[in-house]
């Protein structure tokens, strides 16, 4: 059954995206907050066709964390496609760091340099940190929130966390608050996963981290804090599976 309801959704989800984004290329001339907000309704069916065919549902938590100037770094967890679409959905003209090879996906791609993100060559070294960190600038003096994965790439629940150090330096580098973001959704959409599993995805901003910090300090504060969390969430949800099945 839930194999049935996968492929349904997958497919749904394709046939939407087609007849959604194929007349959002007329935004491509419009300013920038246009695409931005066409983002947002899509994610919104996007997670109508989850819950109604899946019986995926989610829950934000810990909104009240968030810092209350627009002009913050996000650093989540990543387990699945799902937080991208809802860190895009759940917040106001966000940034996005990615790597630029997203930027070549025909329309996907094109939709997302028109959002205006923040595209790094990975295999750069030093000189992708200090372009990462001289592009930030613009979208932060925009008072625009950059979200960035510090993973890198998404991970299986329960895999040993690599946190990229990279991060550190953007920290440093921008000077700003950090909001860390925990989460679940690998449990219920998985990492390249055909199938979507029936639950509640949690997704938890938690307490922001100050500016100012030694980097060292800062790296093992962030880890601690998403890690302990995103492990709370899962067992959360785990636990509720084990009581609903009896």
């Amino acid at each position: 059954m839930i194999f049935f309801r996968s492929l349904t959704f997958n497919v749904c989800y394709l046939i939407w995206c087609l007849i959604y984004f194929t007349p959002c290329l007329l935004l491509m001339i419009f300013p920038q907050r246009f695409m931005l907000v066409a983002g947002r309704y899509w994610a919104v069916v996007v997670f109508w066709l989850l819950k109604t065919i899946c019986g995926t549902t989610y829950e934000i938590r810990g909104v009240e964390n968030r810092p209350k100037d627009q002009g913050f770094l996000i650093v989540s967890k990543h387990q699945s496609a799902w937080e991208t679409i809802a860190l895009m959905a759940f917040n106001t003209n966000p940034c996005f760091i990615l790597k630029k090879e997203l930027l070549r996906i025909p329309m996907f791609g094109w939709y997302l340099w028109k959002g205006g993100v923040v595209a790094i060559d990975r295999k750069a070294g030093t000189k992708a940190l200090r372009q990462m960190i001289k592009e930030s600038q613009q979208p932060l003096s925009d008072k625009r929130p950059i979200i960035i994965f510090p993973e890198g790439t998404r991970a299986a629940p329960d895999q040993e966390p690599k946190y990229q150090t990279g991060i550190a330096a953007l920290y440093t580098g921008l000077g700003v608050t950090v909001s860390p973001v925990a989460l679940n959704s690998g449990l219920f959409w998985g990492r390249d996963a055909f199938v979507k599993k029936p639950g509640k995805i949690i997704m938890e901003y938690l307490p922001p981290i100050p500016p100012g910090l030694d980097r060292k300090v800062f790296m093992k504060r962030m880890q601690d804090t998403i890690e302990e969390a995103s492990n709370r969430l899962m067992d959360e949800a785990r636990q509720a599976e084990v009581k609903e099945n009896g």
